[in-house]
């Protein structure tokens, strides 16, 4: 099962006439300038799946997956279309579900309720570093989160399932083999993450116990994508959702994402990466074993500057107008000309 279609109309950035957007069943870049509203796309998605579970409680409904300060439906709306017809839809090409933003519990869906997707977001900001009484606090108070950001910690919480499938074994292996290269040692014991007290840290080469904030930050990403794999989370017919999985992230640990990425989509892990980086897209483009594996959708905006538009190719250089691609020719250019 994999997420075929999405349709928006005059949420947020979108408006003027709706956005229509085809996915592939393995890796989906979306890429753009700032404002095209890549990720409040992700975010729609990861609602809407969430909305699948049967027991999931209207209580965790919809408008809070993006943003925590939204207590009105009107304020998702585009300015002067307050008035209009409002949703985004989301359809695995049998079945939808569609939420009218017009008003409260605005939801249809045809056979949605109850297909259990198992979804994971990543959201840009790392919020492992920040888990210690967290979810207790958040329980409590209004906190300044939306539910993406706390859901990424529930995830990172869960127990380690008792067996990963072999495929997975293999990729946690690449994860800690990578971890004993960084640090010019063999890791003595099998966790590369701990949990302990609410508190998450990395487990040194040595056995010591880096609290999660004082590691780099590429130590902690893959550190978070062994965990969400240990636990179980990223197997087949399963849906990842990261946005800017290059965030602080070397350069040099591209490859290794891209293929873990790669590697995730052959075990029936479809994928939805929002991007600034042209290299980071250019490695899954280029490393795909096959064409359809990785589709990439540009987002931008037409001639007159005001409706969002989108185009998808298997190729970065048949997409235009490509930005990311633009200000890397930019940077080509003024080496070149120095």
């Amino acid at each position: 099962m994999a997420i075929k279609s999405m349709k928006v109309l005059n949420i947020m950035a979108f408006h003027q006439k709706e956005l229509d957007l085809q996915f592939g069943d393995g890796i989906n870049i979306l890429i753009g300038e700032n404002g095209m509203g890549k990720t409040t796309l992700l975010k729609m998605i990861y609602a809407a799946l969430q909305y699948s579970i049967e027991n999931q409680t209207s209580g965790k409904e919809l408008i809070h997956f993006f943003s925590n300060n939204l207590r009105d439906f009107s304020q998702m709306k585009y300015p002067g279309k307050e008035k209009d017809t409002c949703y985004y839809e989301i359809s695995d090409g049998q079945h939808f579900f569609k939420d009218y933003l017009t008003k409260k519990n605005g939801i249809v869906s045809e056979g949605w309720k109850g297909l259990n997707i198992q979804s994971v977001f990543i959201p840009t900001t790392e919020m492992l570093s920040h888990s210690k009484g967290f979810l207790a606090m958040n329980q409590k108070y209004n906190m300044p989160f939306d539910e993406t950001q706390i859901d990424i910690i529930v995830n990172a919480s869960l127990p380690e399932t008792k067996k990963v499938s072999q495929s997975c074994e293999i990729i946690l292996k690449e994860i800690k083999q990578t971890k004993e290269t960084m640090e010019s040692a063999p890791l003595d014991r099998q966790e590369i993450i701990v949990q302990e007290d609410d508190t998450f840290y990395i487990v040194k080469n040595d056995g010591r116990k880096i609290d999660f904030s004082l590691e780099a930050e590429g130590m902690r990403k893959l550190g978070l994508l062994w965990k969400l794999i240990r636990n179980g989370l990223l197997e087949k017919n399963s849906v990842l959702l990261w946005d800017e999985p290059e965030a602080n992230l070397n350069p040099e640990l591209y490859p290794l994402v891209a293929n873990i990425l790669l590697a995730l989509q052959k075990n029936g892990v479809q994928i939805f990466l929002a991007t600034h980086s042209y290299n980071f897209a250019k490695y899954l483009e280029i490393r795909r074993t096959e064409k359809e594996q990785v589709l990439i959708h540009n987002l931008y905006r037409n001639d007159l500057g005001k409706e969002i538009m989108s185009v998808s190719a298997y190729k970065m250089e048949d997409l235009e107008p490509n930005h990311i691609m633009m200000a890397d020719n930019q940077l080509l250019d003024e080496v070149y000309n120095m």
